[in-house]
C-alpha cells in the first residue's frame, strides 16, 4: 500500500467503504435505518478498527438518553390534548384568510415542534389543514409544503428540538467547549421561521393549486357518512341477526374464514350485556353468540345474500343509511396512512394480522386517483396509501395516539376529540416549564431535567409507564447509536483530518463565509438523502476539527451544521416530515426542488453571515 498518500491508511480506506455502503443503503431502503446502523456496528468489530466499548460507547452518552426522554415528553403533550388544543385554537381564528392561515400554522408549528417531535406534530395538524382547505375551498398544496417546512424549521428553535443540535452540542463538549444554552439556537430559529413565512407566502403561488373540486377532500375531517361516500361503502353493507340454529354460534370469526371464503368483513358486533346492546369490536379471537347482530362489509358482486344467509342461519336486516351515525359513540370511523418509517411497510393486511393487533378493520383502500375494493386483506402496506378504518373509538385514538406505524390522516366530525389525559394539561405545562427552566438555569444537566420533567408527568397521571416506553422511538436511538462510531472511527484513521484539508484548501483563502457555505452546502446535500441525526454524526466532527485548525471559535461551524442538517427541505425524501405531506398534498417530486432548493439557498446565505455575529 506504498502508493497510497501519507494521510490515506487502509484502515481509513476500510472506514470509508463501510461508510459509503451505509448511505448507499439508506438511500435505497432496501433495509430499515437502525438495521444498517446495528450491522454497522458489527463491521466495526469485525474490522478491529475500533474497540468494543468504542463501538457501544452510544449507547451510554447522555444525549441519547436525552432524545429518548424527550419523546415522552412530545407524547405527554400529545396525551394531555395541548397540541390538539393547539390545532383547535387556529381552527377557530383561521376565519378563512389564507395569509392568516399560513402565519398562524407556522407559527404554531414551529413553536410546539421546539419541544416534541417534528413527526408528531405534522402527523397531528395534516388533518387541520385539509379541514381547513376544504372549508376555504383551496388546494392543500397551498399548506401542506408550509406545513412540512415549518416541522422543519421547528427543529432550529431550541437545543432539544432536534437530535443534530444534541450532536452539535456534545461535539463542542467534547473537544472542551462551554456547552449551547437550551435558547442558543432560538434567534437563527425564529429567523429562519420568519424567512419561511415571508418566502411561502410568495412562492406558494409557484405550486399548481389544482382543482379542490377534483380532489373533493378525500382527506378532509368532515363526517362519516362522507367517508362512507368517498369510500363507497353505502351499498356493501349487510346487517344480520344470528339465529339460536347456526353453525356459526361457537365459532372465532378466525375460524370462520369469511373474508378467504366470501369476501366478508365483519365491522362491527352488537350483542345483549345485561339490559343493554353493546358494540364489540371484532377480533380473530372474538366468538360468536346466538343474537348477536353482525355488520358486514361485503366486496362480492357475486356473493348470492338470500343463500348465504339460509345456508349459514342468519336472519337479514335493514341497514338504515344513518346506522354509523346512530351508533357513533361505539362505532368509529376514521383514515390513516403509514408514516415512512413504517414496520409494516411492504407487508400485506393479512400478515401482519391488523385487525386482531389494532382492533380495526381496514374497509377500503386508495392509492393515488384509484379506489381498491376487492382482496384487501392482500394489499401491501405502502407510504402515500390511504386507508379507511372502521372500529371502536377508543382503538382510533390508540393508533392516533401511539403512532408508531401510522399517522391519523382524517377523523370525522363525530369524533370526541378527547385526550387520554386531558384534566391533567396544566400539570403537562407545568412539567414542561420546569424542564426548560432548569435547562436554561444550567442548575443541572439537560438530561437530568428531562428525566425529573418525565418523573413529574408520570406523577400527575400525565402518562403511564407502558406509553412512555411505546412513545420512544427506538428505530432512531438505534440509528443514533450505530452512526456514532464513524466519527470515532474517521478521527482515529485520519478521515477527519484529511476532510478539513480538503476543505481548507478548495476555499480556506475565501474566507469565513466560504467556509461555512461549502459545510453548510455539503451537509445539506448529503441530508436530502440520509437522515438528518446520521449527517450531523458526520459533519460535526468535521466542522469543529476545520474550527480548530483555523484557530477560531468551532461554535459558528457546529450551529452551520446543526442548521443545514434541519434544512431538509429539496426532496420528499430528505425528511419523514416531507414525505408525510406528499400525499396529501398531491404534491410532485419536483415540487419540493422549485419550492426547497431556492429556500434552502436563502437559509444558507442567513446562516453564514448571521451565524458569525451571534456566536464567536
Amino acid at each position: 500500500m506504498e502508493w497510497l498518500p501519507n494521510q490515506i491508511n487502509p484502515q481509513l480506506i476500510i472506514v470509508l467503504v463501510l461508510l459509503i455502503a451505509a448511505i448507499w443503503l439508506f438511500i435505497s431502503n432496501k433495509i430499515r435505518m437502525d438495521v444498517v446502523a446495528l450491522l454497522v456496528l458489527v463491521a466495526f468489530s469485525l474490522t478491529g478498527i475500533l474497540t468494543v466499548p468504542e463501538i457501544l460507547a452510544g449507547f451510554s452518552d447522555p444525549n441519547v438518553v436525552l432524545i429518548a426522554l424527550l419523546f415522552v415528553v412530545g407524547d405527554a403533550l400529545l396525551r394531555t390534548g395541548i397540541a390538539y388544543q393547539v390545532s383547535d385554537w387556529l381552527l377557530r381564528i383561521a376565519n378563512n384568510n389564507e395569509v392568516k392561515v399560513l402565519i398562524l400554522l407556522m407559527l404554531a408549528v414551529g413553536t410546539l415542534g421546539a419541544f416534541m417531535s417534528s413527526t408528531g406534530i405534522v402527523a397531528i395538524f395534516i388533518p387541520v389543514v385539509l379541514a381547513i382547505c376544504r372549508s376555504m375551498h383551496i388546494s392543500p398544496k397551498r399548506l401542506m409544503m408550509p406545513l412540512s417546512i415549518a416541522g422543519l424549521i421547528s427543529g432550529m428553535m431550541t437545543l432539544i428540538a432536534t437530535p443534530p443540535n444534541l450532536i452539535a452540542n456534545a461535539e463542542l463538549v467534547k473537544v472542551g467547549w462551554p456547552a449551547l444554552n437550551f435558547f442558543s439556537f432560538t434567534p437563527i430559529g425564529i429567523m429562519v421561521l420568519v424567512l419561511g413565512i415571508l418566502y411561502l407566502l410568495l412562492a406558494r403561488r409557484l405550486l399548481d393549486s389544482g382543482n379542490p373540486e377534483d380532489l373533493k377532500q378525500n382527506y378532509n375531517r368532515t363526517s362519516m357518512n362522507d367517508l362512507i361516500e368517498s369510500y363507497q361503502l353505502s351499498n356493501r353493507s349487510r346487517k344480520v341477526i344470528v339465529l339460536p340454529d347456526s353453525p356459526f354460534i361457537g365459532k372465532t370469526l378466525d375460524e370462520l374464514h369469511l373474508h378467504s371464503r366470501y369476501n366478508i368483513l365483519i365491522i362491527a358486533i352488537e350483542r345483549w350485556r345485561r339490559i343493554r346492546r353493546i358494540v364489540v369490536t371484532p377480533t380473530a379471537l372474538t366468538e360468536l353468540r346466538a343474537k348477536d347482530i353482525l355488520l358486514f362489509d361485503i366486496t362480492n358482486d357475486d356473493l348470492d345474500w338470500q343463500q348465504f344467509c339460509q345456508q349459514h342461519h342468519l336472519k337479514p336486516i335493514e341497514v338504515r343509511g344513518h346506522y354509523f351515525s346512530e351508533k357513533a359513540k361505539s362505532v368509529g370511523m376514521a383514515e390513516i396512512s403509514p408514516i415512512p418509517e413504517s414496520t409494516l411497510l411492504g407487508r400485506t393486511v393479512r400478515d401482519v394480522r391488523f385487525q386482531n393487533k389494532y382492533g380495526l378493520t381496514i374497509a377500503g383502500v386508495k392509492r393515488g386517483h384509484q379506489l381498491l375494493q376487492t382482496d384487501l386483506a392482500n394489499i401491501e402496506f405502502t407510504v402515500g396509501d390511504q386507508y379507511v378504518v372502521i372500529g371502536e373509538w377508543k382503538q382510533i385514538q390508540a393508533l392516533q395516539s401511539k403512532n408508531q406505524d401510522f399517522f391519523l390522516l382524517n377523523s370525522p366530525a363525530e369524533i370526541e376529540q378527547v385526550a387520554p389525559a386531558l384534566s391533567q394539561a396544566p400539570h403537562a405545562l407545568f412539567s414542561v416549564a420546569i424542564m426548560v427552566g432548569l435547562m436554561v438555569s444550567g442548575m443541572v444537566s439537560n438530561v437530568i431535567a428531562a428525566l425529573i420533567t418525565c418523573i413529574l408527568l408520570a406523577k400527575f397521571r400525565c402518562i403511564d409507564a407502558k406509553s412512555a416506553y411505546n412513545a420512544i422511538h427506538w428505530p432512531s436511538l438505534i440509528l443514533i447509536v450505530g452512526m456514532m462510531p464513524f466519527a470515532t472511527a474517521l478521527t482515529k484513521t485520519g478521515g477527519i483530518a484529511l476532510a478539513v484539508d480538503t476543505l481548507l484548501d478548495l476555499v480556506g483563502g475565501w474566507g469565513i463565509h466560504a467556509i461555512l457555505a461549502s459545510l453548510f452546502i455539503l451537509c445539506a446535500i448529503i441530508s436530502s438523502f440520509i437522515s438528518n441525526t446520521a449527517t450531523a454524526i458526520l459533519m460535526a466532527p468535521i466542522a469543529v476539527a476545520m474550527a480548530v485548525k483555523l484557530g477560531t471559535s468551532p461554535v459558528p461551524f457546529v450551529m452551520t451544521i446543526a442548521i443545514a442538517a434541519s434544512a431538509a427541505f429539496m426532496t420528499p425524501v430528505a425528511s419523514p416530515v416531507n414525505t408525510m405531506v406528499l400525499g396529501p398534498g398531491g404534491y410532485k417530486f419536483i415540487d419540493f426542488v422549485k419550492i426547497g432548493v431556492p429556500f434552502t439557498l436563502i437559509v444558507m446565505v442567513a446562516t453564514i453571515f448571521v451565524v458569525p455575529l451571534l456566536f464567536t
